[in-house]
């Protein structure tokens, strides 16, 4: 969800937006291009690379045209800008030209950062975009996705699609916009079931959930449906250490703390905290540590150690759910 830090103007003349999420960098210029089409419908657009402007480029583009027209000009990748061309930006940023909209792409960070500052300093209206890679910054998406649809959702369906579709936010959005377009009323965890069970059940989250409940049989199922659909085996590793993680951290937090106050100090949602509370029954303080040592160790076969690494992830399934039966 890109965050605005500064004037919500999209007509302003400069638009910043920083971050690596590609989604949202588009979205970003989306938003400009639209608004300046609202504006004006003759606008011309251009959207160029960091090779496409070189010194003298921005003069050109950006010099008196006979009819005045609107103009929005996009430059991805600006931290990649060749000295001569920030130069030159630089000083248009100090007196920018009317009815042009300048929209910058910048990957934030070390490289560029000359450019970026300038940027800020010139009173750019900065759209954040940050690259999301924790589960729950997708989770967070998903949910502000069907808010902004306008469209109530469960924590559960939106759990649920996150687990189904991984961490590709356009297809993640695709799919809100997909079932606020085909359901009526409230998206729960079925509906999301009843789109997506082909995949949903073929993610390594669904592999994980059933092995730490002890269910090897169904999980080593599930595992080899989602090595036959293409989920990636790196990905299963890491919903099969996700899991075991929370039943180790839930294990060792307070007796009778708050579900409120551990869902903030462990980082999950509250109603996880519930699903790992049933989850964790079963479980010793040593299950955990032989079942994160044949998560590891099926890490490191998938990554280029072991010679078949489907073998290697059946074998921290079944050592898994043993661990989870251990008090059984």
């Amino acid at each position: 969800m890109a965050k605005k830090t500064a004037s919500d103007d999209l007509l302003a003349p400069l638009t910043l937006a920083v971050g690596q999420e590609e989604l949202l960098l588009d979205r970003a210029v989306r938003e400009v291009v639209a608004a300046a089409r609202g504006a004006d419908p003759d606008t011309d657009v251009r959207d160029l690379a960091p090779e496409a402007l070189q010194p003298g480029t921005l003069a050109e583009l950006t010099s008196p045209s006979l009819f005045a027209e609107r103009k929005v000009i996009t430059v991805r990748n600006a931290q990649d800008l060749s000295a001569d061309t920030v130069k030159e930006l630089k000083a248009y940023l100090s007196a920018p030209a009317e009815e042009i909209t300048l929209v910058l792409l910048h990957a934030g960070g070390a490289k560029g950062k000359a450019l970026l500052d300038a940027a800020r300093k010139a009173g750019a209206r900065e759209v954040a975009c940050p690259k999301m890679t924790k589960p729950a910054d997708r989770l967070a998406f998903v949910r502000t996705e069907f808010r902004t649809l306008g469209r109530a959702a469960t924590p559960e369906a939106a759990q649920a699609l996150v687990d189904a579709l991984g961490s590709d936010l356009r297809e993640l959005a695709s799919a809100c916009a997909q079932l606020v377009a085909d359901t009526d009323g409230t998206i729960d965890e079925p509906v999301v079931r009843r789109y997506y069970t082909g995949r949903a059940e073929a993610t390594g989250f669904e592999v994980a959930d059933l092995a730490v409940t002890g269910r090897a049989a169904e999980a080593l199922e599930r595992l080899r449906w989602a090595l036959a659909v293409g989920q990636p085996a790196p990905g299963i590793t890491f919903a099969l250490a996700s899991g075991v993680r929370a039943i180790g951290k839930l294990a060792s937090a307070p007796r009778g703390a708050n579900p409120g106050q551990l869902a903030r100090d462990l980082g999950m949602p509250p109603w996880k905290i519930d699903r790992v509370r049933q989850q964790m029954r079963g479980w010793s303080a040593d299950a955990v540590s032989v079942a994160l040592r044949a998560v590891a160790e099926a890490d490191a076969a998938v990554k280029g150690g072991g010679a078949d690494p489907a073998y290697a992830l059946e074998k921290a399934v079944v050592t898994i759910a043993r661990a989870a039966r251990a008090r059984g």
